[in-house]
């Protein structure tokens, strides 16, 4: 009876889900092509004006691991409602503000909403019949990407034909509808773990997320060496060592360290990382060079419309492989997912640096970059889930997704100290930067073919032809939180 509930309703729970994940992944993205517009509309400088980013990053940062962790304790439904209400209220208060203070803390409380995505995938885990799972999981992990994509898209039509604070409305009324939707139709998963939060820990994980984003984030202006930028840094590196011994010893940890220590989980990190240097730094420098007057000897002189829509396939290529990611990982393997995916994304990389004259060149690597996109973060996205005990899917896939957002911070801060090197007097870098710039990208997304050999090939039902995940091939290990499968199976 319960299994026939359950695969009536999974389908209508999934469609609940794409909603709420969409709205998370649009808000993103969507304020990075008009922070010149935002700049002049709130009253600000340029230097200020990039608080509205760095304090949705910092906000996510710390947020998404501890509502993965709280769905896991008391209700993924539950908590995804929160998630969606912060998402509401924050969006509600930054579509009314008129000055850079309301709108940064609005963006505060938006980057509650960043456990959407874990908590997705929980529900996902303890809702979906088996067969099901790696198809959704990985549809909703490429909808992030895609969401991201799509709101550099449409954030310049959105700004010129009505107003910046569309930018926040629309996402609004997507949030909306989908807390209601979920409170009415998504099941509660049955699905808890034991304990509570750990604040301790907790703080510690805040702290040094708070110092590496900070010093990575002020490092591009104020200069790698700068005391300010080394002390942050130092301050990260003491704070998440002294983090890691906390939560090794704690009997309630927020982050389960034997769980990071499984290889499939630290692999799958490893390559989020990664991947995560190459997307969001994509997302920041590629409308630039885009837009770059045709006048500094390169570039194409366009609008943030024309930029957006000339990086639509990335976000296309990213949609498709994102759907078929399921049927791939059945018949290929999510590791060969992941590696292949890294390889496609950094001969992307590599067609920008090197061949960028015309338009046709762009939506080549565009689309190349997407497609590699689609495939790894699907696949990525399937292996932690499939790595870890049901009860700690929302935490493990909440640390994957924050270990990419620290990527991405670090993959901005690298991009712009690498373009701007030897920019003009006006402030457009040379042509150069931008070579140097996404090679570096892609070598770092090339890494992650390194990475992902470290991951163990999941072994497959001889019937179904399924990969079968750790819980399942490891049943005692729902009762056993974080137990290791080192040592027990061929790998």
């Amino acid at each position: 009876m319960e299994t026939a509930t359950r695969r009536a309703h999974y389908q209508l729970t999934f469609a609940v889900l794409t909603v709420g994940v969409a709205a998370y992944a649009l808000l993103q993205s969507l304020v990075m092509p008009v922070l010149p517009t935002l700049e002049s509309a709130l009253g600000t400088t340029q230097a200020n004006v990039t608080w509205v980013l760095t304090a949705y990053l910092l906000s996510a940062s710390i947020f998404t691991p501890v509502m993965g962790r709280l769905g896991d304790m008391h209700g993924k439904k539950r908590v995804f409602v929160i998630a969606l209400t912060a998402l509401a209220v924050g969006s509600l208060l930054a579509a009314l503000a008129t000055s850079l203070p309301v709108m940064i803390a609005a963006r505060v409380i938006q980057g509650i909403g960043g456990g959407v995505l874990p908590l997705a995938f929980g529900i996902i885990r303890d809702e979906f019949p088996e067969e099901k799972v790696a198809g959704a999981v990985g549809i909703i992990a490429a909808l992030t990407a895609v969401g991201a994509g799509l709101g550099i898209v449409l954030a310049g039509p959105i700004v010129t034909v009505l107003s910046y604070h569309w930018l926040f409305w629309i996402p609004l009324i997507m949030v909306v509808l989908a807390g209601v939707a979920a409170q009415i139709l998504v099941p509660e998963s049955p699905v808890r773990t034991a304990g509570k939060i750990n604040w301790l820990t907790a703080l510690l994980l805040s702290g040094w997320l708070v110092a590496l984003l900070l010093g990575v984030s002020q490092a591009p202006t104020r200069g790698w060496g700068s005391p300010i930028v080394v002390g942050l840094l130092a301050a990260a590196a003491v704070i998440v060592v002294t983090w890691v011994a906390a939560e090794s010893k704690s009997v309630n940890p927020l982050i389960d360290m034997t769980m990071m220590r499984i290889r499939s989980v630290w692999a799958a990190n490893l390559v989020a990382l990664l991947m995560g240097v190459g997307m969001y730094a994509a997302f920041g420098f590629l409308p630039q060079l885009l837009q770059t007057p045709t006048s500094a000897g390169y570039g194409f002189g366009a609008s943030v419309t024309e930029s957006g829509l000339m990086l639509l396939p990335l976000s296309v290529g990213m949609f498709l492989l994102g759907l078929a990611s399921g049927r791939l990982a059945t018949r290929l393997g999510s590791r060969n997912l992941l590696i292949a995916g890294s390889i496609v994304s950094a001969i992307g990389y590599l067609v920008v640096a090197f061949l960028h004259e015309t338009e046709v060149d762009i939506y080549v690597a565009t689309s190349l970059v997407g497609v590699g996109f689609g495939l790894a973060f699907s696949a990525m996205s399937n292996v932690v889930v499939a790595a870890v005990p049901a009860e700690q899917t929302g935490v493990a896939s909440g640390m994957n997704a924050n270990i990419r957002t620290i990527g991405g911070a670090l993959g901005a801060a690298l991009m712009t100290t690498v373009v701007t090197a030897g920019a003009s007097s006006s402030g457009v870098p040379p042509e150069s930067g931008y070579t140097n710039g996404f090679v570096m990208l892609g070598i770092a997304v090339s890494l992650g073919v390194v990475a992902a050999m470290f991951i163990p090939a999941m072994k497959r039902d001889k019937t179904t032809r399924l990969e079968e995940s750790a819980a399942l091939r490891h049943p005692e290990l729902a009762m056993v939180a974080g137990g290791t499968l080192v040592g027990d199976e061929s790998e």
